[in-house]
Parts: structure tokens; sequence; C-alpha cells
């Protein structure tokens, strides 16, 4: 406790660390803010009643969980940065397909910038769509028959002032985002869905605390549910943080009187190259069938299609679990590619044992990469699905998405990656971090 005590205290006494915490802290004070202040026109009154008839055990609970709270309160922050998300998914997927953005990711830098900037166009188009079906939505919420937004309100310039204040809330937290990353500690966009989920604790435990002392829950079972929750969550942790270590010679080579090289070298491969990445990404596209039917909400035909992703559906569960495969094997391609990892190789000399240089180690090392990461897709598929299976219990949907597998491991990963840049700044500066090897355990 007492070296724990003394980190936090190094950390402030480093004048970067210190302005980039607090600046951090302060860009995520606001996206808070944002999300409790509710879009003109709105009756907060009524709107608080609509959402106390309402349940969260179902895909806007969650969506409301990502961004904290924000949607059922119809704040300006009410998108969240799930828009810019999805942006990013699209602009990345063509890259795999069109040749266009496979050119601009090979141009370095002014590539990088010209797919930022298509990024930020895609999440304009996004938010405006999806600002516009909140619109929609929010039209048709009547408490007693009372509408939330009042009739003399309603109208065209409603809507499209609506449909701006959302975009442009969404534009300005992809904005803060980019800021933490670039000014503060740790990545920024992460940091926003993480700081939205932990807003949640307390109502989520708040839910459980009622059910318990009106007598419809039972703390044993509680308990039991709870410990075999963190197990399951424990586990996958401790098999996705595996690495399967490949050995790489280095040939010895004499220039001179020196002779380099004649060592042996690893690459290690992690089990979950991509860490909470494909569950946000699988995540984000979940939500645009709701998105597309709150167009529609009379709409009988979608109403019944509708039923096929509610949070609860096994057909929802089926489809979330394929989209975790597919993103973790696709970013694990982005984050990590063979062939220049052999190249690399080739060109210092070096070369795994029984394997020929080129080719036939880049496709040795796919190889091996395909096979670790199904088993760590796998488990971030069950862990992501796992509130679906715990709400069938009997636990609240609030409580179950907040303690499910996608709400901790998001917390855990990003928490993990935050400390890992404190520990870097600590360590340049010769001071010890948070571990006494200096290292945070298993994400190095």
């Amino acid at each position: 406790m007492a070296k724990i005590t003394e980190t936090f205290r190094n950390i402030f006494k480093i004048h970067e660390l210190r302005q980039r915490i607090l600046y951090t802290l302060a860009l995520l004070s606001i996206v808070r803010l944002g999300s409790h202040l509710t879009i003109p026109g709105v009756d907060a009154v009524l709107l608080t009643q609509s959402m106390q008839n309402q349940t969260s055990d179902n895909l806007f609970g969650l969506y409301d969980l990502f961004v904290g709270g924000a949607f059922s309160n119809a704040a300006i922050f009410a998108l969240g940065i799930m828009p810019y998300i999805s942006a990013s998914i699209i602009i990345q997927l063509m890259g795999a397909v069109v040749p266009y953005f496979q050119k601009l990711q090979q141009e370095g830098e002014e590539g990088r910038k010209k797919i930022t900037q298509l990024t930020r166009y895609g999440t304009v188009l996004i938010s405006a769509l999806q600002a516009w079906g909140v619109t929609v939505r929010l039209l048709n919420i009547q408490v007693q028959g009372m509408p939330i937004v009042p009739v003399p309100v309603q109208g065209f310039t409603w809507v499209f002032t609506t449909i701006l204040i959302l975009t442009a809330g969404t534009v300005f937290m992809m904005w803060m985002g980019e800021q933490i990353t670039e000014k503060g500690i740790g990545n920024g966009i992460s940091l926003i869905i993480f700081i939205g989920i932990i807003a949640r604790f307390p109502f989520a435990m708040l839910d459980e605390y009622r059910l318990i002392s009106a007598g419809t829950r039972s703390i044993v079972i509680e308990i039991v549910i709870l410990a075999f929750m963190t197990l399951i969550i424990a586990g996958v942790v401790l098999v996705t943080q595996g690495t399967r270590r490949i050995p790489v010679q280095y040939a010895k080579r004499v220039v001179g009187r020196k002779v380099y090289g004649g060592v042996t070298q690893y690459i290690p491969l992690r089990v979950n190259t991509a860490g909470v990445m494909p569950i946000i990404f699988a995540q984000s596209i979940m939500f645009i069938p709701n998105t597309v039917l709150s167009f529609f909400p009379d709409n009988e035909f979608l109403q019944t299609i509708s039923g096929y992703f509610v949070y609860t559906s096994p057909v929802y569960s089926v489809v979330y679990a394929l989209m975790i495969v597919f993103f973790t094997y696709f970013y694990t391609a982005i984050a990590f590619n063979p062939k220049d990892v052999a190249d690399n190789m080739k060109k210092q000399g070096g070369f795994i044992p029984g394997i020929r240089p080129g080719k036939q180690t880049s496709d040795f090392i796919d190889n091996i990469l395909t096979k670790i990461t199904l088993p760590g897709s796998i488990f971030l598929a069950i862990v992501a699905i796992l509130p679906a299976f715990v709400s069938a219990w009997g636990v609240s949907g609030q409580f179950s998405q907040f303690f499910g597998g996608t709400s901790l491991l998001i917390i855990v990963g990003v928490a993990l990656d935050t400390l890992q840049q404190i520990e870097s700044h600590l360590l340049m500066r010769h001071y010890d971090g948070f571990m006494k090897s200096g290292k945070i355990k298993g994400r190095r």
C-alpha cells in the first residue's frame, strides 16, 4: 500500500505527466457534463417519467451504457462516440477491398491524414442519420398521452436543429478523443467509452439493492452469480493475455574486427492481439439495425424483424459472437502483418530455424497466428454474450450489462493500457512504477 501511495506521489512530481492527466480529466469531465444537458425542446420531467417505465434489458439500454446514460437523458451527447467507431470500421473494411484505400494505407503519413479526414466525413454522415432516428423516436414517446416534445415545438425547425446539435455533439466528442490521445494520457476514444460505462456503476448497484430490499432477489443467488461471472472473466483475461513465442536466429556477420548477430530472439504472438477492439467494433455494428428501425416505428414487418435483434435474443447472441470472431481476425491482420515481419527479419539476417526466409517465414507466422487467434476470439465472444444469459437468470438488465463481459473487458483493457502509458512516463524519469519489476505484467 505504501508503494502504491508513493507511486501516485511520483506521478504528480512529473510536470508533463501531471499536465497530461489533468488535461485528460478536464476533457472527460466535459463529456460527463454533456451527457446531462437535455436537448432543447424536450420536456425533461416527462422524459424522466418515460424512462422509469422502460427497462434497460434491451439494445437501447446497452447503447445507453456505452454513452454513459446520455441516450436516456436525451442529452446533446446522446449519440456518444459510436458513430466515429462505425465510420472507422467502414473505412478499415474498405481498406481491405478497395484499391484506392489500399493505396492510401501505403502512402505513410500523408495517406494516414487522408484516411483520418475521410473517417471524420463518415462520422458526420452517420451521426446525422442516427440523429434523425433519435428525433423520430423522441417525437413518438408519450407519457399519459402527453408527448415529451410539446406539440408547439414539433416541426421541421426542431428536427433540423436537433440533428445539428446531436451531430455537433458527436464531432466535438471525436475531437476531444483525439486531443486526449495526443495531449493527454491513454487512448481518448477508449477512455470516453470507459468513463461512460463507469458512470453507470452506481445506478446498476442501486437497481440490485432495490430488488434485494424488495425481496425479489436472494442475496445468496446474487453472490453466486457474481462469483460465477468473475471466474469466467478472470479466466478469459488470463487466456487472452497468453503468448506464443517464435524463436528467431540471427546469423553471425563479421565486419572488420566486429562480430554481429549470432543470437536468438523471440517474436511474441499474443492470443488476443486485438484487445477489446473487436467487441467495440461488433457492438457498434449491432446498433445499426435498431437505428434503421427507429425511422419506421409503425412498420409491423420491421418491428417483427427487430424482435430477432432484441438484446436477449438467441439470434442476436449468435450474430454478435460471429462478428466478434470476424473482427478479432480483421483487427489482428491490421495490427500485425506477418509479411512485414518476415521482410524485416530477412533484411536483418534473421531466420526461424527450419523455415526458409521470405514467403515461407511469412506463411509460417501467419499459420501460427491464425491458430492461436481462434481460441482468443471464441473466448471474447463467450464473454461478450454472457450478460444475455445472466439476464435470463433474473438479474436486472443494467446490472448484467455492467458486470457482463463486454463492459468488464473494456474497463480492464482500457485501465491497463492507460496504466502502461503512465508506467512508461515514470520509468523514463527513473521512478518506480506500479510493479516491482517496473512493468505491468501481462501487457508487455
